[in-house]
């Protein structure tokens, strides 16, 4: 998907060295932008670095640390001269650290969810609108959601934190989005359904589950998403295109929270 739609836009990722990020950070690259994006692992970090050259910088750091979204910002304006939005991917299934359905729910499981999910992304929302109203300029930031947040599937998408961080994310979003709009600063939400990413291994290797998804998400011959299939979305939101949009939630979810979903 090639543009000049975010031409010499700079834009921060979090989250943005792997899945469903680093497709929209080489998307926003090849629509004219500079991109800053940040990830935990050093590994990632230098790869995107690598494939991307001269119109990324890629940070190490942990989004759930005060402080390291404000970094990526300071970042983006040294290297590129300015900010003009930040789009917060980072998150992730609590799973491993005890989510789950809530009569098995750790107290640990379900902070951790929360700290992981919703807490990394108040932080980073909280630097771009400082970064924003200190500069008296207008911005744009784009959460990821998901609609788990708000459609359930109970047999085997059983994360009763996950669902409820995912649903305050739309809470949080149009809260901020209404407060800062007469700054023109927007606000927005992107709700994807099952993506092929790192954190979809479970459920993208279970055949059972590959099985439901194909009446659970029926477009496209009822797939699992791809990556690139939010980044069009995600173009849009950053871009001028938008500029009269905000406190939006958008579902990228191949028909998921339209669909029944039939257990074989």
């Amino acid at each position: 998907m090639h543009g000049d739609s975010l031409l010499h836009k700079r834009i921060v990722i979090i989250g943005g060295t792997t899945g469903l990020g680093w497709s929209a950070a080489k998307a926003f690259v090849a629509n004219g932008a500079s991109v800053v994006v940040t990830g935990r692992n050093p590994e990632n970090v230098q790869a995107a670095q690598e494939e991307l050259g001269m119109a990324v910088k890629a940070l190490a750091l942990d989004a759930t640390h005060e402080g390291a979204a404000t970094k990526a910002i300071l970042e983006c304006v040294s290297a590129f001269g300015g900010f003009d939005g930040i789009y917060h991917v980072a998150g992730g299934s609590g799973r491993k650290m005890g989510d789950g359905p809530l009569h098995e729910l750790s107290l640990e499981g379900w902070n951790k969810t929360f700290e992981l999910n919703l807490s990394s992304l108040m932080l980073s929302n909280q630097a771009a609108v400082r970064y924003f109203l200190e500069h008296q300029q207008s911005g744009t930031i784009l959460n990821m959601g998901s609609v788990l947040g708000y459609s359930p599937s109970p047999r085997f998408f059983a994360t009763h934190a996950y669902a409820a961080a995912k649903a305050a994310i739309i809470g949080f979003s149009k809260s901020i989005a209404a407060y800062y709009a007469t700054n023109n600063i927007r606000v927005n939400v992107i709700a994807p359904a099952l993506v092929e990413t790192p954190m979809a291994q479970r459920a993208a290797n279970d055949e059972t589950i590959q099985s439901f998804i194909k009446t659970k998400q029926p477009l496209d011959k009822g797939r699992i998403g791809k990556p690139e299939d939010l980044d069009g979305l995600a173009v849009y939101f950053m871009s001028e295109l938008s500029k009269f949009t905000t406190g939006q939630v958008i579902a990228v979810d191949g028909g998921w929270s339209i669909t029944e979903g039939q257990y074989p």
